[in-house]
């Protein structure tokens, strides 16, 4: 791209693409083909009500289309993902055979979650779970007959009015050089139930497919350790809120369902996840 007003391109997602916008201390979201410009509207129409709101958003200043492309300006966050800081501490414990757990990075998402789950307020945002159900009516591989069993499950769950994230993935909160915590990605921002959040994040650790050019010895002790880190997860966040484990549990399945229709895990992901949607609502018939 040619326009004199971006710089160096500083990352991509499944939905966009990020590059350095006028004087560095903004960057441009432009999005990719299959994001609407509806969808990046959302996601800065949600970005602006959490930073007004005095939440851990970047700060952002508007849309414009750029040769064509929509594109989303927002103030610029430098440091490291906690999810980058994991994958460093990930292959360094398994280079020298140590075990630190409690000391990794990714347990650091508890505090930084609850410190938005906590907030009840009338923030102009979606309601959580016509999301939800949405998300579950358009997953591919479930039957009709499975959606429905999903919809019902989640239609007994209680519901709360707390502000969501709605994608608490660990590349989205970014810990900046001075201490500063910030969560990026808004777009599915929601009023609801913080055990969603919850239940996306357990999702995330407990299925991820690494990539094939991650360290051999880091992925076998990811495996080794996945189910110690959704622990020391849940332990930190029920210090802080109350809640625990079993109280995400029976949102786990509906959100595996939502996870279906996500550009930004692999079909073999997917994979794990229909076979634990199927093996849970076999359970429940029994």
């Amino acid at each position: 791209m040619n326009d004199p007003r971006m710089g160096s391109r500083i990352g991509e997602g499944g939905c966009s693409e990020v590059y350095a916008w006028e004087d560095d201390k903004r960057i441009i979201k432009v999005a990719k083909p299959n994001t609407s410009y509806e969808a990046l509207r959302f996601e800065y129409t949600n970005t602006k009500a959490a930073w007004d709101h005095g939440l851990p958003a970047p700060k952002p200043y508007e849309m414009t289309t750029i040769e064509g492309r929509h594109g989303l300006v927002m103030e610029r966050i430098d440091g490291e993902t906690i999810m980058g800081r994991f994958t460093r501490q990930l292959i360094e414990c398994a280079d020298a055979g140590s075990h630190l757990e409690d000391r990794f990075a990714l347990v650091a998402t508890a505090p930084v979650l609850h410190n938005i789950h906590r907030e009840a307020s009338d923030i102009q945002l979606p309601a959580q779970r016509p999301i939800i159900r949405d998300a579950i009516l358009r997953a591919p591989y479930l039957t009709i007959n499975e959606k429905s069993k999903l919809m019902a499950m989640l239609d007994s769950l209680p519901a709360k009015r707390r502000i969501c994230h709605g994608d608490p993935n660990p590349n989205n909160i970014i810990m900046a050089d001075d201490g500063r915590v910030t969560m990026i990605d808004w777009m599915n921002a929601t009023i609801g139930n913080p055990e969603a959040d919850l239940a996306e994040f357990i999702l995330m650790v407990r299925y991820a497919v690494l990539p094939k050019s991650f360290p051999r010895a880091a992925a076998a002790y990811f495996d080794h350790i996945r189910e110690n880190l959704i622990d020391l997860f849940m332990d930190t966040y029920a210090r802080l809120s109350g809640i625990n484990y079993a109280d995400v549990e029976p949102w786990l399945v509906p959100l595996a369902a939502r996870k279906l229709i996500a550009d930004g895990i692999s079909e073999d992901e997917k994979k794990l996840l229909v076979r634990e949607i199927r093996r849970n609502l076999k359970d429940i018939a029994s």
